[in-house]
């Protein structure tokens, strides 16, 4: 299914939602305004405004879409667009999904600049409309991001991430953010504490397997955009690597290991390493495990009654963990 038509029943609120995150970006700093202009032309598939809407669809006992969701998603988008922005920065990477990024274009110490702006709109516009449990959510999520960022680099430096560490880094980095959207759609809608947290955990469970396939997209399961291998360049251990290490004799491990913490990466190399995992079950147990977590998410819906919007968050997971890129 395509995205196009998972929108259908929230297509007018998207439309709507564009022009209004649009102008809750907007400056009077030309230079300011030009690359935010920027931003809105590069979006990507914005999946997490759509968990946003669909959510708060699901969740509404009326099925209508207010303000406050408006507002929810596009403080979500507002504060990840600044991480973002930021990450490029850290990561020294000159694209972002196909366009080059604002460091690329504008330099390091303008792209912190307007990180910096965005995240100070995405908290105005807030605390202005005293949307302060959508800013709770959302600034938990930011917070926990930053940490499975440095857990992540404490933990690559020795390669000794177990995959407990590992389902901890990725529901930081990952599943926080998608957990965010879930919760906020619920909680702009009306929603009790109750199921504001179940569909927190619905999203984080989404999340995780969001995660998993972009992971497995390292092993080339899939004809995508994302250079084989690149995980294991920069030394990040993931599911199917943890496995299959885990699983090795002493010699190959310590072999395998060895060829990660290798900074002068031939193809050779690379591929003795994605051949060493296929073979020892790892891209099967990590399918098996993201399948897991998948049914344990759609499964928490089952509470809710069926509606158009169920409907289509279900087919929005199962795109998630079913695409190609």
């Amino acid at each position: 299914m395509s995205l196009k038509r998972i929108q259908a029943p929230i297509q007018s609120e998207m439309h709507i939602f564009e022009q209004k995150f649009r102008d809750f970006m907007r400056s009077d700093v030309m230079l300011l305004d030009k690359i935010t202009n920027y931003i809105v032309k590069s979006k990507g598939k914005q999946m997490r405004p759509m968990f946003v809407f669909l959510s708060a669809g699901m969740c509404s006992s009326t099925g209508t879409i207010g303000e406050v969701t408006y507002r929810g998603a596009s403080l979500v988008e507002l504060l990840h667009t600044a991480t973002l922005v930021h990450d490029d920065v850290v990561d020294e990477s000159n694209y972002r999904r196909g366009f080059f990024s604002i460091n690329a274009l504008w330099k390091n110490k303008v792209a912190v600049l307007v990180g910096d702006y965005l995240l100070s709109r995405g908290l105005l516009l807030s605390i202005d409309n005293g949307d302060f449990e959508l800013l709770r959510i959302v600034s938990n999520a930011v917070r926990e991001m930053s940490e499975g960022e440095l857990l992540q680099i404490e933990k690559s430096r020795k390669l000794d991430i177990t995959e407990e560490v590992y389902f901890e880094i990725i529901r930081q980095k990952t599943a926080t953010l998608i957990s965010a959207c879930c919760g906020v759609g619920a909680s702009s809608a009306g929603a009790d504490k109750a199921t504001v947290d179940l569909m927190k955990d619905f999203g984080e469970k989404i999340g995780i397997a969001f995660q998993i396939k972009d992971d497995l997209f390292d092993y080339g399961t899939a004809e995508v955009g994302k250079p084989l291998g690149i995980d294991i360049k920069e030394r990040k251990m993931t599911l199917p690597l943890i496995y299959a290490l885990k699983n090795a004799s002493d010699k190959d491990r310590k072999h395998i290991i060895y060829l990660v913490k290798n900074k002068n990466h031939k193809a050779d190399k690379i591929n003795e390493v994605i051949e060493f995992v296929r073979k020892s079950g790892g891209i099967d147990y990590t399918k098996t495990v993201m399948q897991n977590y998948y049914k344990e998410a759609i499964e928490m819906l089952h509470i809710f009654p069926e509606s158009e919007h169920k409907m289509s968050l279900m087919e929005l997971v199962k795109y998630a963990i079913e695409r190609e890129k």
